[in-house]
């Protein structure tokens, strides 16, 4: 059945810094879905056919471009915006990874000092599952998993942020590899409205994008979007991951086999960031869980899972703790 509420929004909408004061350009309904047109977070200055020499002259300052803001009718300070990722698929045959000058948790390293670019086939990613890293001597295959870079919603104040850092309530550039379809973000709405964007869909990533580059690809990706209300405990992202592909019943009748659900801590420090992801923790399962503070502290430390999940994107680290739905029985 197609959704009641359904729109689609033009990669010409973008835009290079999050705020408050930024124009939507798309107004919604809580409960509809979007289809979304993205350029890749080069801002779609790298292509096949200029990948000999788009190094020397790329403009950095046109990285991590957002299609967006939407208003979210009913979204109010204090609310919870829920976007759960329908669907994200290459709109062109190739893909990129770079190394840049300066950028990357090696940047210092006089190996990795020299610019470089591998430019990826995708025309046969989504029939056989992953993508060809090199073709023999060995053969190295990676999993195609497409997600989403980029998804924020607007801070509190109208001071201009950068899109490359995430943001350490309300999102953005969290480069998270749990975002694939079929998973959920939570957010903390800070504005009337939310104004939600999206970007820089990659077609695989390994935690941390210890390069700074993952497979980025332009994009289409389908997103639902829900205001929900009451969970004063998100407090900065939150991702509930997508079922595993051939679920198995847990011994409450449920399909949570490889589910988790990961708060995202993200700091400049990085041991703060690890905090915060670990506090995040312990507030949903006091708050949803009835857990004690201190068997919430606890569970954590024997289930839950520590995941560096984006390293370079300066000053912010992003650190997600994850707890398995499926130890949850009844």
């Amino acid at each position: 059945m197609a959704p009641s509420h359904s729109f689609h929004l033009h990669a010409s909408h973008q835009h290079l810094h999050w705020s408050n004061a930024l124009a939507p350009v798309l107004t919604i309904p809580s409960g509809a879905e979007v289809t979304l047109d993205l350029p890749d977070g080069g801002g779609n200055q790298i292509t096949r056919e200029n990948a000999s020499s788009i190094l020397s002259s790329f403009e950095f300052g046109k990285s991590d471009p957002c299609v967006g803001p939407i208003y979210v009718e009913g979204a109010e300070v204090g609310d919870v915006l829920r976007v759960d990722i329908l669907g994200v698929e290459p709109s062109g045959g190739y893909g990129w990874t770079a190394i840049f000058k300066g950028f990357g948790i090696l940047c210092e390293d006089e190996e990795f000092r020299e610019q470089s670019l591998k430019i990826w086939d995708l025309t046969a990613a989504a029939s056989t599952g992953y993508l060809v890293f090199k073709a023999a001597n060995p053969r190295i295959v990676i999993p195609y998993a497409p997600f989403l870079g980029i998804v924020g919603i607007a801070p509190s104040g109208p001071e201009a942020l950068p899109t490359v850092p995430p943001m350490q309530e309300t999102g953005g550039n969290i480069d998270t590899k749990y975002l694939t379809a079929g998973s959920s973000l939570f957010l903390p709405v800070k504005a009337k409205g939310a104004l939600l964007s999206c970007g820089d869909a990659h077609a695989a990533q390994g935690d941390g994008e210890a390069c700074g580059t993952a497979v980025e690809m332009r994009s289409k990706a389908r997103i639902r979007v829900t205001v929900e209300k009451g969970k004063g405990w998100v407090k900065s992202p939150w991702v509930l991951t997508a079922p595993a592909k051939k679920p198995t019943e847990t011994e409450d009748g449920g399909e949570k086999e490889g589910r988790e659900y990961m708060c995202l801590g993200i700091d400049p420090d990085l041991r703060e960031a690890t905090r915060k992801a670990v506090r995040g923790v312990i507030d949903w399962l006091a708050a949803e869980k009835g857990l004690t503070r201190v068997e919430a502290y606890m569970l954590t430390s024997v289930a839950g899972n520590l995941k560096m999940c984006e390293v370079v994107d300066m000053p912010n680290y992003t650190i997600g703790c994850s707890i398995p739905l499926s130890i949850f029985v009844s």
